[in-house]
């Protein structure tokens, strides 16, 4: 009998291949998406316990197929159905590897909120319930279905087609984009969990490299694709070794370095320079894996090349500036000129006043840093206090308060 995890894997897998199917073939998303949810509940009750069956895909497209009937059973539906399927050429009944991308390009549509993209993603393509969305995302399950139908629903109302554009189309860049912002956020919210008790959420994380694999495995020639993979793949490897035995943060410069999944650096630098025979010049994602990989190649903390990554964050911000990535580099400023060079470069940023990081924590945390490094141990001290006030995020909050409170009880003068 097979155990529940390789059940959940297996569902998940054949999500997208069932979805698209189902969606090429009757064409309405939504109703198919329902169907197959319902399918996939049905699997996982029934698998465990019956063991899973010889050909699984098939009996999730039976079972989606019926719930899908079931829901359209009205005489109107069905002569509506009847003249589509007149009208309509026979399609293929095996699934194709544009159907899963289908389903990526259409739940990642520009015209839907990041954060509808994400949880709707997630639940298409993904494969993951209401529920197990829901309790990713520290919500209620009745919220997060909400949110799922309203980004149904603004979906069917932009008419948007099951189809994957093509790559000569005008809007394929920005269509690509949002896929692979989505799969960038997915993958952020998963490493640094943006609030709960704890610092980053594997599953979430894991699932954004599954999709990610599958989408450089659909479109192995766009290099940013498989930049993306090997950002995702070479910030992972340290996994491991950002949290100690009891959950805290430990921070990069902190890290012991032997527990780097070192399997994933090599797979992440190989895609990266693999990337660069495809397309010569790089964009936002290949360069931010350049950055993991130079971070990822110093055996010690004392041994990373700053003035490479300096130099790579002053690319990145010529290609997609943006507020975050001046504020990473000020940090890497500082590594090479000093922090008094890094803190004028975030005076510049707040006199810009470029974006929504003003009350952010890691605006607080860096200038902290960088305070800290200044030799002001005062000042540093408030921008740590203000950088735990505004995380939500409780292993991050207790690093910032302990070192508030370590460099508070140093900086005070001695007496006796």
């Amino acid at each position: 009998m097979t155990d529940r995890p390789d059940v959940e894997d297996l569902l998940r897998s054949l999500t997208p291949q069932v979805l698209g199917l189902l969606a090429r073939r009757h064409g309405d998303f939504d109703a198919c998406e329902d169907a197959v949810q319902e399918a996939l509940i049905a699997a996982a009750r029934h698998w465990p316990a019956h063991g899973v069956p010889e050909n699984p895909r098939g009996w999730l497209l039976r079972t989606a197929t019926r719930r899908y009937t079931d829901q359209m059973r009205s005489d109107t539906a069905r002569r509506r159905r009847e003249q589509r399927v007149a009208r309509e050429p026979a399609q293929p009944e095996a699934p194709t590897a544009d159907d899963s991308l289908a389903l990526l390009f259409m739940c990642c549509h520009p015209t839907l909120t990041p954060a509808s993209a994400i949880a709707l993603t997630l639940r298409a393509v993904g494969g993951l319930t209401t529920a197990q969305i829901a309790a990713a995302y520290l919500v209620p399950e009745a919220t997060m279905a909400q949110r799922i139908s309203r980004a149904k629903q603004r979906l069917k109302a932009s008419s948007v087609q099951f189809a994957v554009p093509a790559p000569g189309e005008p809007d394929w860049p920005g269509r690509l984009r949002s896929v692979l912002h989505v799969l960038y956020l997915l993958f952020n919210e998963g490493y640094t969990a943006s609030k709960g008790p704890m610092l980053h959420r594997a599953d979430l994380s894991g699932e954004a490299i599954r999709l990610a694999r599958q989408a450089h495995r659909i479109l192995p020639a766009e290099g940013e694709v498989a930049g993306l993979l090997a950002l995702m793949l070479l910030t992972e490897a340290r996994r491991p070794a950002r949290t100690g035995p009891h959950g805290e943060l430990v921070p990069l410069a902190e890290q012991d370095r032997t527990r780097w999944d070192r399997r994933l650096i090599r797979e992440g630098s190989a895609l990266l320079i693999g990337s660069f025979a495809n397309e010569g010049r790089p964009g936002e994602y290949r360069l931010q894996a350049a950055i993991a990989a130079v971070h990822d190649r110093a055996a010690r903390a004392q041994d990373t090349d700053w003035p490479q990554i300096h130099g790579l964050y002053e690319l990145l911000e010529r290609v997609a500036g943006s507020p975050l990535v001046t504020l990473n580099r000020a940090v890497a400023l500082a590594m090479v000129d000093g922090p008094s060079a890094a803190l004028a470069l975030l005076d510049r940023l707040d006199a810009d006043d470029r974006g929504p990081l003003t009350d952010h924590h890691r605006v607080h945390a860096v200038r902290a840093h960088l305070l800290e490094m200044a030799g002001e141990p005062t000042s540093a001290v408030t921008q740590y206090r203000l950088a735990a006030a505004l995380t939500t995020n409780t292993p991050e909050q207790r690093y910032l308060t302990t070192k508030a409170a370590h460099l508070h009880r140093r900086s005070r003068p001695h007496t006796g």
